[in-house]
């Protein structure tokens, strides 16, 4: 447990306007996100990790013995409140609330995030440094991220944005809308949404509606529905550049940020 130092009378609000206070560091946390399991991994924190998801799975090497608590839409509420965890984190989107009342009725804290920018996702690593008592190595990262964002926009803005199709589900077709945090990775990265005007955070389309949209490039991740290559196929009407991509630096917040703007500004450009 190094490098974790007190934590005095810190007050923070998380993204449900919860707040949080602790008078020293977290020392038996468990995360419900694997982003998040990174980036605690990142700070530091791999050894105050007393529990994570099934779906949690890097830093492999760091969370090899971990306790595994369930998914993060179906945990075992019982087995984490077992864990007596000093700190629990969440996300508004990918945990339901119930669960996150329920720990709380339990007294246990639960720092919950909902980061839906990329800007958003960098300040995400300074919140959880500050609610974990890293501080110090977050603002270290988050630096580094904030100076490789500024990079890729300032490089970026000079050129024309590559219209994209990004996938997140098949029969039926589903992808993001304008509200999510993958369209504003491929909007920083150059993208231009081709469904960023659709109302819904995840819209339901057509293979016709896709291929009226004309993208340039279309992007088949592999989560959350894992696309293969006998499904690149069924965009032959679409005349565009189809890639099979890890979803990762797409979705993940925290370190894999780097990853997304040093690799994902090519893949767009061609």
């Amino acid at each position: 447990m190094g490098g974790l130092r007190e934590v005095r009378h810190v007050r923070l609000l998380d993204a449900t306007g919860v707040p949080f206070s602790a008078p020293r560091p977290p020392r038996r946390i468990v995360s419900l996100i694997p982003s998040t399991t990174e980036t605690l991994c990142a700070l530091g924190l791999a050894d105050a990790l007393v529990g994570i998801t099934v779906y949690c799975r890097e830093p492999a090497a760091l969370l090899r013995d971990k306790t595994r608590i369930g998914g993060e839409k179906d945990p075992d509420l019982a087995k984490i409140r077992a864990l007596a965890p000093d700190l629990v984190i969440a996300n508004v989107e990918e945990n339901h609330a119930e669960h996150v009342a329920t720990l709380r009725a339990w007294g246990i804290p639960v720092w919950v995030t909902y980061p839906r920018t990329v800007a958003e996702g960098i300040g995400m690593v300074r919140e959880l440094g500050a609610v974990t008592g890293t501080a110090g190595r977050a603002d270290e990262i988050a630096g580094e991220l904030d100076e490789l964002y500024a990079a890729t926009r300032a490089r970026l803005d000079r050129r024309p944005p590559v219209s994209v199709f990004y996938a997140i589900w098949r029969d039926p077709y589903m992808t993001v809308g304008r509200d999510t945090y993958v369209h504003d990775m491929l909007r920083v990265c150059g993208g231009a949404n081709v469904f960023a005007d659709r109302p819904e955070r995840y819209p339901t389309v057509t293979l016709d509606e896709i291929a009226a949209r004309r993208p340039t490039v279309i992007l088949l991740p592999d989560e959350p529905f894992r696309f293969r290559p006998k499904h690149v196929g069924d965009f032959a009407p679409c005349a565009a550049r189809v890639h099979l991509v890890d979803g990762k630096p797409f979705s993940w917040h925290g370190p894999r940020i780097a990853e997304a703007l040093r690799s994902i500004p090519s893949l767009l450009a061609g």
